[in-house]
């Protein structure tokens, strides 16, 4: 199988929604193919997004999305890699590993200091496969979080 992973553009909204949406039914058991797609058309329409898609055979079949932070302290910006999918079917072939270590070159060619990524506690395995790739619970700092 041929794979190949690209810096998504907002041409290929309408091709990830459907990725998009699967990801989201399986995080929050909410699903609708509109709302998948508006919002990954602004993301990468107005630039406040990073998504690097996989495909195989030319099809998509896994995505990552990153969102800038900056970190005061270091003066430098961070990568918030808040989604990673990799369609059911076309899992265990090492797709979503490569998509990481896109995000991670990524970082590298735009001298980030870090990486994070926030890993659900009701998903061990993820925590292993993060941890396989170099991520390491932070030694600083706890998330806390407030919602309106």
């Amino acid at each position: 199988m041929t794979v190949r992973i690209e810096r998504a553009t907002p041409d290929d909204a309408a091709a990830l929604a459907p990725l998009f949406d699967a990801y989201r039914r399986f995080f929050t058991g909410r699903d609708d193919l509109t709302e998948s797609r508006r919002f990954l058309a602004q993301r990468l329409t107005q630039g406040d997004g990073v998504v690097f898609i996989a495909r195989c055979e030319e099809i998509p079949c896994g995505f990552t999305q990153l969102y800038p932070l900056w970190s005061s302290w270091h003066c430098k910006r961070m990568w918030f890699l808040s989604d990673l999918y990799v369609a059911e079917e076309k899992r265990r072939y090492g797709i979503g590993r490569r998509l990481v270590e896109m995000a991670k070159t990524f970082a590298a060619e735009t001298e980030a200091s870090s990486v994070v990524v926030e890993v659900p506690r009701q998903e061990p395995r993820l925590q292993t496969f993060y941890a396989a790739l170099g991520f390491h619970e932070d030694d600083l700092f706890t998330l806390a979080r407030y919602q309106p």
